[in-house]
């Protein structure tokens, strides 16, 4: 999918766009994003790269889910560094990519911008889980992401 009017964002050069207009209701009293709301722009980042992911590679997902019944990906760690703060009616971009890519799980970098201004940045670990217990990514999937870390580099 490469239209940028998507719902779900696109993936253009390894690297999933989501774009975002900030709400009265994601502000606090002064006018400015919560903190907190920043982790549900990311999450639906995450969120649309693996559907996309998904969409892009239906036959591997079915591979994995005959591998892997069930599997979901599940927040392990974060860090998050917020720099500047969003305001109400900002666009703001969130780009998500893979980092490093290993056994149950995956490093997905992501930032949040509005226009070239750098807003938060963050690392999450996610673990790929099945049957309620953490499992290696399977092959074919690890591969893929693998790839789009490849194609987006280890620019953060």
């Amino acid at each position: 999918m490469t239209s940028d009017t998507s719902l779900d964002g696109f993936i253009r050069d390894g690297r999933h766009h989501q774009r975002v207009r900030v709400y009265y209701e994601d502000t606090d009293f002064t006018g400015i994003v919560y903190h907190a709301n920043y982790l549900r722009y990311m999450e639906r980042g995450r969120t649309n790269y693996l559907r996309l992911i998904g969409a892009d590679h239906r036959v591997l997902f079915e591979e994995t889910q005959k591998e892997a019944p069930g599997f979901a990906f599940v927040v392990r760690a974060m860090t998050i560094d917020y720099l500047k703060p969003a305001k109400m009616d900002d666009i703001l971009e969130v780009v998500t990519h893979p980092g490093e890519v290993k056994g149950a799980s995956i490093v997905l970098k992501q930032k949040v911008m509005r226009g070239e201004e750098l807003l938060v940045a963050s690392d999450v670990r996610v673990a790929f889980v099945s049957g309620g217990r953490a499992r290696p990514i399977p092959k074919p999937l690890r591969i893929a992401m693998a790839a789009d870390k490849e194609v987006a580099g280890e620019v953060g």
